[in-house]
């Protein structure tokens, strides 16, 4: 059996760093949020790693990453980069020294991404793919689904992971638009998607509503097959309407619910998430592995 893995958490210090994504309804968001405090919700569920993503998008992130990387529940680290600024986040990239790296985000919202084309940057994403790092994105317009299918396909060698199911329209229930872009998205071979959560969903919500996500899982699951879909919690932004206990709960059920075989259980549980971002069981085999490729 897979190792069981939440494909997407966070870590922060609301004194450290800005988070503009984030308003005054958020208050239960308003605190520091570190190893401590998920440890004890990860033993509850039973999740045996996760991967670390960045919530803020900033080079002094990055050393923070750095510092919680080494804690032995954390799978995998997804650092933050300019991919927009090329040769700039070329030079990011390389000072970072973030154990158990296995990918690179940075924050969109809806902004054009016409940047993705640029032979610069199409060079970055080439190199991110031969260091085995894969590409952390929410693309929700078709604009932005167009320039990520795209760029899938000008790098076939990359591993590209939509989070959050790619902001499903759960508000208004209108599917046809994201289910198009899904489609679209689940097209291309190199592309993976997060069972997960985000904060535009959750803030849409009076209550938690868990079941309103059965049409979309359906979706996803028909588009991308388990194979290609992770579960995640998104912690702790989820805590804005839900505990992490019941977030992970109700997630597996539905996913459970959909999965014929054990060998799909296995994929979306953890299986995904460890072959596509490469996930290793220690800091040293990581570190092992970086000094036989040669890449500091």
């Amino acid at each position: 059996m897979a190792r069981v893995i939440d494909a997407h958490h966070h870590y922060w210090r609301t004194a450290a760093q800005e988070q503009p994504w984030r308003n005054a309804e958020h208050r239960a968001l308003e605190r520091d949020f570190g190893p401590d405090d998920l440890v004890p919700e990860l033993d509850a569920v039973g999740v045996d790693a996760t991967v670390l993503v960045q919530s803020v998008d900033e080079p002094a992130e990055n050393d923070r990453l750095a510092a919680y990387a080494r804690h032995d529940r954390t799978g995998g680290v997804i650092t933050w980069l300019p991919i927009s600024r090329g040769s700039e986040a070329l030079d990011e990239l390389n000072r970072q020294d973030v154990p158990r790296q296995c990918g690179v985000r940075c924050l969109i919202a809806r902004e054009p991404l016409d940047w993705l084309q640029r032979s610069d940057v199409l060079a970055l994403f080439r190199e991110l793919s031969t260091r085995g790092l894969a590409w952390d994105v929410v693309p929700v317009t078709p604009e932005q689904t167009l320039a990520v299918t795209t760029l899938a396909r000008a790098v076939p060698e990359l591993r590209i992971v939509v989070d959050h199911l790619g902001r499903p329209p759960v508000e208004s229930g209108d599917r046809e638009l994201w289910a198009a872009n899904i489609e679209r998205l689940a097209a291309c071979e190199n592309v993976a998607m997060k069972v997960s959560i985000g904060i535009d969903v959750l803030s849409s919500w009076r209550e938690w509503d868990a079941q309103a996500l059965t049409p979309f899982i359906d979706q996803a699951l028909s588009s991308f097959g388990a194979e290609r879909l992770m579960l995640a919690s998104n912690w702790p932004v989820i805590l804005h309407r839900q505990t992490y206990g019941k977030t992970w709960r109700d997630l597996s059920a539905l996913v459970s619910a959909r999965a014929p075989s054990e060998t799909e259980l296995d994929a979306l549980s953890g299986g995904t998430a460890e072959r596509w971002y490469a996930l290793r069981t220690s800091v040293v085999d990581q570190e092992v592995s970086r000094a036989e490729s040669g890449v500091k």
